[in-house]
């Protein structure tokens, strides 16, 4: 046992000769005999150059399936992982590790991802057995202690490798298979339910949760440096190269990509829209996957603290959520620029922050968001930053180019019919969330844009970023309204609006009419909901029956127009209330439509509100009916004619309410929403399929005649996405 397969004798071509080699050596890797650790086998299959052999995915899947069958007797996967954890340590053990050593450790990343998903997408096992990651009890195991766990020891290397190591072109292509590597390990979680169990196990990502919190700290900070950097591949060089020869690894390619032609294509597919960097994607996914993990602990002490609802729950199973550290990283890492700040910290919450510090360049993380919020993946860091790090959130409400973030975020609620739900459900909450602070509202008041060319509907000129945000928020509403009908987004637009309101200044004249037409449409929609209740009920007592449940559901629909109506009038009543005199478009907007708050002024829920209304109409109204104008009263005669009598208005008779101010509260279990939705976004961005039978994770419709492995992966998961997505899981709520 141990003896290395003697290689065929070339008596061809160097062509075929190779690939004789490595059909030969794959053959010896997925058959019956196995192979101890310390075997010379092992240097030569990961020593194999790069070939333009390709595999078919069917006699791939042949061999996926001979490996599954022998993988409980041979090991081999154990074994092939550690290798990749004793090439990964000689790598960083060395500043001139040999071109050897690298394309070791690709083909030993590539390889074992290839068999690693296909024993994940099929296993049967609640603790995926399959998988084998243990040595046999009489194998000789050189250079690794029998006490070691396979997860951990390679997790811990591939972390600690991309944590240490500065993305090169030398090191480009290593960089992104383990990345990849990275992505098929952690694909347990799409065997689970999407709200985490107790008895979930995912081996490899609950080993990347247990690193010490320096390495954790260090990965954080590298996957977003790589990600700000946007690192290219490398052009027009030959990665390892010896004397005049081309090298080992060529620009084509890692080693791995043309040794066999996986049913995914993880290393060319470049997920964000415009992204020119693969690395970059890559590095966001994992780091999206990382974070936002969440795995029960099951403990033997009885649980006696559940005061905190989101980190304890069931506690009398004794089990409980995990703090996610890579999570925890990312919500205490700091400016580059800031002042140094001592390792024993506490937050604003007394929590205390041990261990380095992720330190990064916001302004550099700033402009990189700026310029990638089409692709969802950013508009999802970009939540968790705003919501999970409140130095970034203070370094944004301070920037005075608050249009690098806003542009792109409004330009991609414009196009909402071609995004996916959850994608304006994020920028609305994201906007919420900016919302909240009354410097932001203030200061996209006093930015002008000198045209928005991607605005179709109406010219916008020399308009305010604060009007064009009004402007689209009032349009996602009517979006919403005629297509989506989420209640969820309607509160979190006018919740956004009502928080601006007591702030705007020189509303323009296209954004006022928007807002007098919002509640107009909605107070059409209302009267159309009340006067189909009336019937209902009028028919249901003159058959003398009870009204029946959708006479029900229409008085709740009712009651949830009301509360919008009343929102609507809030936010004119702060702009009359307390910028009156800085808004007079508002004012001309009221005053051409005044008629649309008449049928409500002896409603119960609206009637001081629409008094207040009143108030500033007949201020102006009855100034207006003592001038004497020679013809028809213009446009431009009645603005000027506002302006002028702003400057004398005082709030006489105005009655003040309590400002409305809303904010966003993430619910207590948010792992329910995000976990889902971020697979979703890595399998529809990252190029790897996945046997859509296995997901339970989330619902994936696939036509029966269509092979998985055949429809375009992006495809596949988007179209899902826009299916399911929507409204399955509030991420979180809109309170006062």
């Amino acid at each position: 046992m141990g003896a290395v397969p003697s290689t065929p004798r070339q008596h061809q071509s160097d062509v075929t000769s190779s690939t004789t080699t490595v059909e030969y050596l794959m053959s010896t890797f997925i058959g019956e005999k196995s192979f101890p650790v310390a075997s010379d086998f092992w240097q030569k299959l990961l020593l194999l150059p790069p070939l333009s052999l390709r595999s078919h995915t069917g006699q791939l899947l042949h061999a996926c399936n001979l490996f599954a069958q022998n993988n409980p007797y041979t090991r081999h996967l154990a074994k092939i992982l550690i290798h990749l954890s004793s090439c990964l340590q000689e790598v960083m053990s060395t500043s001139n590790a040999s071109p050897a050593v690298y394309i070791k450790v690709i083909n030993a990343a590539y390889i074992s991802s290839v068999f690693l998903k296909h024993l994940i997408e099929n296993s049967e096992s609640e603790h995926f057995d399959e998988l084998c990651l243990s040595l046999d009890e009489n194998e000789p195991a050189e250079g690794f202690m029998r006490d070691q766990n396979v997860e951990n020891l390679v997790m811990h290397s591939v972390l600690s490798f991309i944590g240490s190591i500065e993305v090169s072109p030398d090191t480009y292509f290593l960089h992104q298979e383990l990345l990849s590597f990275m992505l098929v390990a952690m694909t347990t979680q799409l065997l689970s339910g999407p709200s985490p169990g107790r008895k979930d196990v995912h081996p490899f990502i609950n080993a990347a949760m247990t690193q010490d919190s320096s390495l954790v700290s260090s990965v954080v900070r590298r996957l977003l440096l790589c990600y700000i950097m946007r690192p290219r591949v490398p052009d027009n060089a030959y990665i390892f190269s010896e004397g005049s020869q081309p090298g080992v690894l060529q620009r084509v390619g890692s080693a791995a990509a043309t040794f066999m032609l996986l049913p995914f294509n993880y290393l060319v597919h470049s997920g964000g829209e415009g992204s020119r960097s693969p690395l970059a994607d890559y590095s966001l996914q994992v780091l999206l996957v990382l974070i936002h993990y969440h795995r029960f602990i099951v403990s033997d002490e009885p649980i006696t603290d559940t005061s905190d609802d989101s980190a304890m729950s069931e506690s009398k199973l004794n089990s409980y959520l995990m703090n996610n550290p890579y999570c925890k990283a990312l919500q205490s890492a700091k400016d580059i620029e800031s002042p140094f700040i001592a390792v024993d910290r506490v937050d604003v919450e007394g929590n205390a922050h041990n261990g380095p510090l992720v330190r990064l360049p916001f302004a550099s993380l700033f402009d990189t968001l700026g310029m990638c919020l089409a692709d969802e993946t950013a508009v999802l860091l970009l939540y968790s930053l705003i919501h999970g790090n409140s130095d970034f959130l203070e370094y944004v409400l301070v920037r005075t180019d608050l249009d690098t973030l806003l542009m792109p975020m409004l330009e991609t609620l414009y196009n909402a019919s071609k995004k996916t739900s959850n994608q304006i459900y994020m920028l609305l909450i994201v906007l919420l969330i900016l919302s909240q602070d009354s410097s932001f509202n203030a200061s996209i008041h006093k930015m002008t844009l000198t045209n928005v060319p991607w605005y179709q509907e109406h010219l916008l000129h020399q308009t305010t970023l604060g009007s064009l945000t009004v402007i689209i928020l009032i349009r996602t509403v009517k979006y919403n309204l005629s297509k989506l009908r989420d209640v969820y987004l309607h509160t979190t637009c006018l919740a956004t609006l009502a928080n601006m309101a007591p702030h705007v200044h020189r509303l323009s004249a296209y954004a006022s009419q928007r807002l007098v037409s919002l509640f107009y449409m909605l107070s059409r929609k209302y009267n159309k909901l009340a006067e189909h209740r009336g019937d209902k009920i009028c028919m249901a007592k003159v058959n003398s029956v009870e009204p029946d449940s959708f006479a029900e559901d229409m008085s709740a629909e009712l009651h949830i127009y009301t509360d919008f109506l009343r929102i609507v009038l809030e936010i004119l009543n702060a702009i009359l209330t307390y910028a009156l005199p800085r808004n007079p478009e508002v004012v001309y907007a009221i005053m051409h439509r005044q008629e649309v708050f008449q049928p409500f002024k002896n409603h119960p829920r609206f009637n001081e509100l629409i008094e207040n209304i009143y108030t500033v109409l007949d201020f102006f109204n009855s100034r207006l009916d003592t001038q004497n104008v020679d013809g028809e009263w213009s446009v431009n005669k009645v603005l000027e004619f506002i302006i002028f009598n702003c400057r004398s208005w005082r709030g006489e008779g105005i009655k003040m309410f309590n400002q409305l101010h809303f904010s966003y509260e993430q619910e207590s279990h948010p792992e329910e929403f995000f976990i889902p939705y971020v697979w979703q976004l890595v399998l529809a961005r990252s190029g790897m399929s996945f046997n859509p039978g296995a997901i339970n994770l989330f619902p994936v419709n696939l036509p029966e005649e269509i092979p998985y492995s055949t429809m375009p992966e992006k495809q596949m998961y988007e179209e899902d996405m826009n299916e399911h997505t929507h409204g399955r899981t509030i991420v979180g709520s809109v309170s006062i």
